[in-house]
C-alpha cells in the first residue's frame, strides 16, 4: 500500500516534466468547435463541427513555444437545422465539395499573462488566408482515473466571412440583412497525449 502510495505521489510530481514539449491530439469526445452568427439583427445562431482533428505541441512552463495544426472538414456543419445545414455546405457558404476543409496553423503564441495568452496563425477557408488571432485559456493539465495525461484549452476569435469568400445573404426589408458578416469561433478543446 505505501509502495503504491509513493508510486502515485512520484508520478504526480513527474507531470509537469512529463507535458514538456510533448506532442498532444484531440480528444473529440470531450471538445468541441463551434460558432455563432447573427441572424436577421436581432437573434444568434449556434452552430457546430462533429468532424475535425489536430495536432498540439507545448510546454506547460512555457506556452510561447507552442504550436498548433487544426483541420475542420465543413461538411460536418450542424446547426440543428438540416435544411440550412444543406445550405451552408452549398456554394453559397462553405462549398464543402470543392472546398472540404478549414485549416489553422500557428504562427506564433504571445501576450501570455498567467494561464490567458494569444495564438496568431493563418485560418484557411475556401482556400482563402487570413492571419487570425484567438484568445485562449489554459485549463490545466491532469490524470484521468485510467492513468492518461490530459490537457484542456478554450479559445475563441472573430472573423468577417466577407473576408473569406463567405458572402451569400439577403437585404431585409426593414434594414439590415439576414446573416451578420462577424462570426464568433469558439473552441473548447480536451488533449490527450500523442501515442
Amino acid at each position: 500500500m505505501a509502495r503504491r502510495i509513493l508510486l502515485s505521489a512520484l508520478l504526480l510530481l513527474l507531470l509537469p516534466a512529463f507535458t514538456l514539449g510533448a506532442e498532444w491530439e484531440i480528444d473529440k469526445a470531450h471538445s468541441s468547435v463551434g460558432f455563432n452568427v447573427r441572424h436577421l439583427v436581432i437573434a444568434k445562431v449556434n452552430g457546430q463541427f462533429s468532424d475535425f482533428t489536430g495536432s498540439f505541441v507545448f510546454d506547460t512552463d512555457s506556452l510561447e513555444a507552442g504550436m498548433v495544426e487544426m483541420t475542420v472538414m465543413v461538411a460536418s456543419v450542424d446547426t440543428d437545422d438540416e435544411k440550412r445545414d444543406e445550405h451552408l455546405r452549398s456554394p453559397d457558404f462553405f462549398d464543402a465539395a470543392t472546398f472540404p476543409e478549414m485549416t489553422f496553423k500557428s504562427k506564433k503564441v504571445h501576450d501570455v499573462s498567467g494561464d490567458s495568452f494569444k495564438i496568431t496563425g493563418d485560418l484557411t477557408i475556401r482556400d482563402v488566408t487570413r492571419e487570425t488571432t484567438f484568445g485562449c485559456t489554459f485549463n490545466g493539465v491532469v490524470k484521468d482515473p485510467w492513468g492518461n495525461t490530459k490537457a484542456g484549452f478554450s479559445a475563441t476569435a472573430k472573423i468577417n466571412r466577407q473576408d473569406f469568400n463567405v458572402k451569400w445573404n439577403k437585404a431585409l426589408d426593414t434594414g439590415g440583412v439576414l446573416v451578420g458578416d462577424e462570426v464568433t469561433i469558439n473552441l473548447e478543446l480536451e488533449l490527450g497525449v500523442k501515442k
